[in-house]
C-alpha cells in the first residue's frame, strides 16, 4: 500500500497482469487468453521484471519457470526482494509437471500453477480467482489502516508511513515535517455536549485537515483520542502551523465550556526536520510532543513551533 488518501470506496481500475516468459508465443497465447479484461505488460527474461517492477507494480504476475539465465524460482525470489513487489501473487505458468517442482515453487511462495500447454478457460478462471483473493486482501489491510470514527488513516497508518518517509527522507537528504495536535478541553466538550457530539466533532475535524492538506506526500491521522498528526513535506512549516490552526477554527464549532476559544481551537506542536541524520522518529516524535505540551501551557489555541537547528521556539496564534 501507498501513503496516498485511503478510501474503502474507490472505484477499481482494471487489475495490472505481468506476463514473463522467454518465449513470444506463449506470450501471445496468454495475452489472448486475457486480453481486454485486464492491463497487461510484458517481459521476455527475469532481470526485465525485476527492472519493470522499479517502475510498474503488477497486480499479478504470470510467471515462466524455465527460462535462461534466471529461472522462474530466481526470479520469484528476485520479485519477493523488491520494495513494494513482495505481496504480489504469482502464478507459474510451465510445462513442468514434477510433484517436487510444483511444491518448491509453493514453498518458495508461488500461490498457484498453470501447466502448459495453456486452456485458455483454466487461465482465465486461475488468473480471476487470485485477483478477488488480492482485493479481499487489500481491502482487509486498507480497513486495518483507517480509524473507525474518522475514517482517515489511523495510529498504526501513521507509524507505518512515518517509518517510510523518514527512511526515503534520509537517502534523499531531504526533509520533513512533523505536528502533533490536540482538541482544546475536549474532555469539557464531551461532558457539556455528549459524546455523541464529540464522536461528530472529531469527524468534523478529521474531514477538514484530510480535505485541507491533500498533496501526495501529506498525511493526516488520528493519533488518538482527541488528538492528530500530520506528516508533511518541510517547506515553510510556520505557514502549515497557521493552516492547521485556521482550519480547526473555520469549522466554527461551538464550546462554551472552553478557556481558550469560544468555539473548538486545538493547540499544536510542529517541528520541521530539515537534515535527518541519525535522528530516530521516536526521538522525533517526542520532541514535537515537548513542542505540542509548551503550546497548550502558553494558553491552547495556538501552535509551539520549532525548526531543526535553532533553539528558540515560535509561538503562533
Amino acid at each position: 500500500m501507498t501513503d496516498s488518501k485511503l478510501s474503502i470506496g474507490d472505484s477499481a481500475p482494471r487489475a495490472r497482469i505481468l506476463i514473463v516468459d522467454d518465449e513470444p508465443v506463449n506470450i501471445h497465447v496468454l495475452s489472448e487468453a486475457l486480453q481486454g479484461a485486464y492491463e497487461l505488460r510484458f517481459a521476455t527474461s527475469g532481470a526485465q521484471a525485476i527492472k519493470l517492477l522499479e517502475s510498474y507494480l503488477p497486480d499479478l504476475i504470470l510467471l515462466d519457470v524455465v527460462m535462461p539465465e534466471s529461472d522462474g524460482f530466481q526470479t520469484l525470489a528476485a520479485i519477493q526482494g523488491t520494495p513494494g513487489a513482495a505481496d504480489v501473487p504469482v502464478i507459474f505458468v510451465t510445462a513442468m509437471s514434477e510433484m517436487a517442482d510444483e511444491e518448491k515453487g509453493f514453498a518458495l511462495g508461488a500461490v498457484d500453477y498453470i501447466i502448459k500447454p495453456i486452456s485458455a478457460p483454466i487461465v482465465r478462471a486461475r488468473v480471476r480467482t487470485h485477483l478477488q483473493l488480492k482485493r479481499q486482501r487489500d481491502l482487509l489491510e486498507r480497513s486495518a489502516l483507517l480509524d473507525g470514527l474518522t475514517n482517515i488513516a489511523n495510529r498504526r497508518s501513521f507509524d507505518q508511513a512515518l517509518s517510510r518517509r523518514w527512511r526515503f527522507a534520509q537517502r534523499q537528504g531531504i526533509g520533513i515535517t512533523l505536528l502533533l495536535l490536540d482538541i482544546d478541553h475536549f474532555k469539557q466538550y464531551n461532558d457539556h455536549y455528549g459524546h455523541g457530539a464529540g464522536d461528530d466533532c472529531l469527524r468534523r475535524v478529521a474531514q477538514a485537515l484530510d480535505q485541507a492538506f491533500t498533496r501526495g506526500e501529506d498525511l493526516v491521522a488520528r493519533y488518538g483520542g482527541e488528538e492528530f498528526a500530520l506528516i508533511l513535506a518541510a517547506d515553510d512549516s510556520a505557514r502549515q502551523a497557521e493552516r492547521v490552526l485556521r482550519v480547526v477554527s473555520e469549522l466554527q464549532i461551538e464550546h462554551l465550556h472552553s478557556s481558550a476559544a469560544q468555539h473548538v481551537s486545538a493547540s499544536v506542536g510542529a517541528k520541521s526536520f530539515q537534515q535527518l541524520g541519525e535522528l530516530d522518529t521516536e526521538r522525533a516524535l517526542r520532541e514535537v510532543d515537548e513542542l505540542l505540551y509548551r503550546a497548550k501551557q502558553s494558553g491552547r489555541n495556538r501552535c509551539a513551533l520549532q525548526k531543526q537547528g535553532f533553539t528558540e521556539i515560535e509561538i503562533i496564534r
